[in-house]
């Protein structure tokens, strides 16, 4: 989302000191719950920004006051010796003393977290049961009728209307208590509930200027709009459907994975048709595919509703409902269960950050002109964000809290997601959201009064929330800022991420597929910008994203192949040179960001194969058209086109990954960034990678670094004819290490690495090698087979599980070897000619490589 503000990512490398300047301090007397509300008010309308400045910070707290939902301030000093304890050890500063000079910084927002689930512990039962809000707002079975509860404390009279009551809510008045709460119990009618499932209602209220409005109750589950009309409003629905139609959960969720490998997707996009998909399509469909291209994580995007459809699903408009126009509730849970069976992991993209603008069917509308403190958003341009045209939440309101964490643990219980994907961290927080704000990486930048420590503390208390509740939850940040400790856990006094998403990374090679030609590529600044992460906190890389498929904008392969996408495909004509090209570079570019660019990887819908053109979503400017909004799957189920060569080599990626697991591993060395070869050579793990970028030169003998001594093979081959190559490097050949230079003095040896070996890099691939381990090799008799094989093997057994099951003779086995080693012995063409030819000899060994 925050890509759309031309942030430059950076990781820190200034580190000047910091002191924050003084101010007197403010301290409150106690006093009746309404006089200390009244302070509490004024005090909130001065924010964190002028808090942050007090080296000795007052004993006042938000409490829960009387009643489980109430907002006040009370001065009580009884836990400031616990927060002043929690701030003494602070972790994060051992693990980075240039972030030392901040301590003061840490302290106080690490205090304010303290202090806050004190408050949550002593007044609510635990942050926990804090979280739990849906169970007693909105619309909740109580016993022997219905309880409806909304926090409106601008509204002088309040209603609740229907179809159950014909929208007049005369008789159906609610009643306000001293925290702004509004109530009402319905009793059942004759045993039922007085309110049918899937029936609409709105919350009907008169605010201080005495006009009347309806507005969609905020925690309302489920929202619809009528498709006949245009621009409907929409209108919230009861969802409490009975038994027999409510889905239950068959499958338990998957263990988390060493690493996170993520298929990011859009469920209303995902048909082939120009039309908008379902949640059960999406689940029968695609989930498939994702699992057949061995990811082990799905990031579903625009789940939360959202009025207008082409905002992509972040101008939400029902924090507690799914989107409707992809199906019920219900319809979603099916599609989880599913993924859950598939093996899949399936996180949310969770928006957090800010909320539409609208006010008749979105949280806005509850906003009516009163105070910070009696509204979910500030007021004023602190409530504003200019470029999203949306309101922005007040996260040091207590029922602002109790909504947004309520939020996060419904749809981790009711609906077993399994992690977060959060939105627009960056403009969280700071007070200027990112806007204009070239992050340079001096510490300054990150700490200062700019820092919005309200929504710093709001971030930490989810994070805790989501790992008591789900421990082996995966949970993301989008952040271009670079954020010191985002990716800390609270504990240690961060922010408590698993991961941010390596934003930098795309935007670097959108400024070199659009501003150098091949032969001004930089092979160490590729490197430097790959490997430029905060150390500890852990990447997820990614060489494109949906916010790299906008209108407007081109994906990598557009980027490469343009028009010629439109001619250019058919494996029934050879490849001219800018398809050859662009196929090769769309496996580089996308692998050596996988390998290089993070401890997990993510890939957006489509983008596996090469998808062309952009996304557009219907609106007036294309004749509210679907025909760019889709995923044209046809494109890479086609057999002769050459959309498959690049969906095989993503399939190939991630198999790799499962058979050798690189990304989860710490080593990581890049011992050659050669300029004038246009060759990287790196480790991650004990494999070795190899990519050659130079547009025209092959290199026999070509010596690479290693660690381990002992013999190497190829794992996987970018050049393969599998994946639409030429086929140069042979995959049977042995490579033997040589020693380098004097053992345990790097600075003798070859690149800094104590091995070498010598390979053949054709111009524009990338090889993967392995060692062999060679005990297990003359105990067993047979040779590990590389990545390649074994999907060659796998795409089989899926097509033909009976096959797979066929045992076949030892003879045959010999007779297939001897074939396949021919083959990778002959010089291939330098072009695909005879590729129809070709790709049929190729299926006939495929069909025949199960058992080797």
């Amino acid at each position: 989302m925050l890509g759309s503000l031309s942030l430059l990512a950076a990781t820190p490398f200034a580190f000047r000191s910091f002191s924050p300047s003084s101010n007197n301090n403010r301290s409150l007397s106690s006093g009746t719950n309404h006089q200390i509300a009244k302070q509490l008010a004024t005090e909130s309308g001065r924010g964190s920004q002028k808090l942050l400045r007090r080296h000795v910070f007052p004993g006042y707290r938000r409490v829960s006051y009387g009643s489980p939902i109430s907002a006040v301030m009370i001065d009580d000093s009884s836990t400031i010796t616990t927060s002043e304890e929690n701030t003494q050890n602070i972790g994060i500063l051992d693990i980075d003393s240039a972030l030392r000079p901040f301590k003061d910084h840490f302290q106080y927002r690490i205090k304010k977290f303290v202090d806050q689930k004190n408050l949550f512990e002593n007044y609510e039962g635990g942050l926990e049961e804090f979280a739990k809000g849906y169970l007693r707002f909105g619309f909740n079975r109580e016993e022997d009728g219905i309880v409806y509860r909304e926090w409106a404390p601008a509204a002088q009279e309040a209603q609740v209307v229907g179809d159950f009551n014909g929208w007049d809510g005369s008789n159906h008045k609610m009643e306000k208590n001293e925290f702004g709460v509004w109530s009402i119990k319905i009793p059942d009618s004759e045993g039922n509930p007085a309110i049918p499932h899937n029936s609409r209602v709105k919350f009907r209220f008169k605010h201080g200027d005495g006009v009347w409005v309806d507005r969609i109750p905020a925690w309302i589950k489920y929202a619809i709009v009528d498709l006949t009309r245009f621009g409907a409003p929409y209108d919230g629905v009861h969802w409490d459907p009975p038994p027999s139609e409510r889905y239950e959960f068959k499958y338990p969720r998957p263990p988390k994975p060493k690493v996170p490998r993520i298929y990011e997707a859009h469920v209303g996009m995902s048909s082939s048709e120009p039309r908008i998909n379902s949640y059960r399509e999406f689940a029968d469909d695609v989930l498939p595919r994702i699992q057949a291209n061995n990811y082990n994580t799905v990031q579903l995007m625009a789940v939360m509703e959202h009025s207008y459809y082409a905002s992509f699903g972040y101008h939400v408009t029902n924090f507690f409902s799914v989107s409707s126009r992809s199906g019920t509730p219900e319809d979603l849970k099916y599609l989880i269960d599913k993924a859950h069976s598939l093996g899949l992991r399936v996180l949310m993209d969770v928006v957090h950050s800010h909320a539409s603008n609208n006010v008749t069917d979105g949280l806005n509308g509850f906003d009516v002109g009163q105070s910070s403190q009696e509204s979910y958003f500030h007021t004023g341009e602190r409530g504003y964000h200019k470029l999203w045209d949306s309101r922005l939440f007040n996260y040091g309101n207590w029922e602002v809290l109790r909504f947004l964490l309520s939020n996060l643990r419904w749809w981790l219980e009711e609906f077993k997601f399994d992690g977060f994907r959060f939105d627009g961290v960056t403009s969280m927080l700071y007070h200027h959201h990112g806007i204009n704000m070239p992050f340079t990486g001096d510490y300054n930048e990150y700490f200062s009064e700019a820092t919005d420590v309200d929504a710093v503390v709001y971030l930490m208390l989810a994070n805790s929330l989501i790992n008591n509740i789900l421990p082996d939850a995966t949970v993301i940040a989008e952040d271009v800022s670079g954020m010191p400790g985002l990716g800390r856990p609270v504990s240690e006094g961060g922010i408590g991420f698993d991961y941010r998403l390596a934003m930098a990374i795309p935007d670097k090679w959108i400024d070199y597929l659009k501003n150098k030609n091949d032969e001004e590529w930089s092979m160490m600044d590729l490197s430097c910008s790959l490997t430029n992460r905060r150390y500890t906190e852990k990447c997820i890389s990614y060489a494109e994203s949906h916010d790299q498929s906008i209108v407007g904008d081109k994906t990598i392969a557009f980027f490469l192949m343009d028009k010629e996408m439109y001619s250019g495909m058919s494996c029934l004509t050879d490849a001219s040179p800018t398809i050859d090209r662009g196929i090769a570079l769309h496996k580089m570019i996308h692998f050596i960001t996988m390998a290089l660019g993070g401890e997990g990887y993510l890939n957006f819908m489509g983008n596996e194969f090469g998808h062309p053109e952009w996304i557009d979503f219907p609106r007036e400017g294309n004749g509210w058209s679907y025909e760019k909004c889709r995923r044209q799957w046809t494109l890479v189920d086609t057999d002769h086109l050459r959309y498959k060569f690049m969906n095989a080599f993503d399939r190939a990626m991630n198999a790799l990954d499962d058979k050798f697991s690189f990304l989860s591993s710490t080593k990581q060395i890049v011992s050659c960034t050669d300029e004038e070869n246009k060759v990287i050579v790196f480790e991650r793990g004990d494999l070795v990678f190899v990519f050659n970028f130079h547009p025209e030169n092959t290199y026999d003998g070509y010596k690479v670094g290693c660690d381990l001594p002992g013999k190497y093979r190829v794992a996987l081959d970018s050049d393969a004819w599998e994946f639409g190559g030429h086929g140069r490097v042979g995959h049977d050949v042995d490579h033997f290490t040589s020693p380098e230079g004097i053992p345990g003095v790097p600075e003798t040896n070859f690149n800094n690495r104590p091995n070498s070996f010598k390979v053949l890099s054709p111009a524009r691939t990338c090889v993967v090698y392995y060692k062999v381990d060679e005990s297990v090799e003359e105990t067993n008799g047979i040779n590990v087979i590389s990545v390649s094989e074994t999907l060659e093997m796998d795409a089989s057994k899926q097509k033909n599980a009976e096959e797979s099951a066929i045992l076949i003779l030892p003879r045959l086995i010999m007779e297939i070897k001897k074939i396949h080693k021919k083959l990778m012995t002959v010089t291939p063409p330098v072009s695909m000619r005879n590729c129809k030819k070709m790709e049929q000899s190729r299926k006939v060994l495929k069909n025949q490589q199960l058992l080797c």
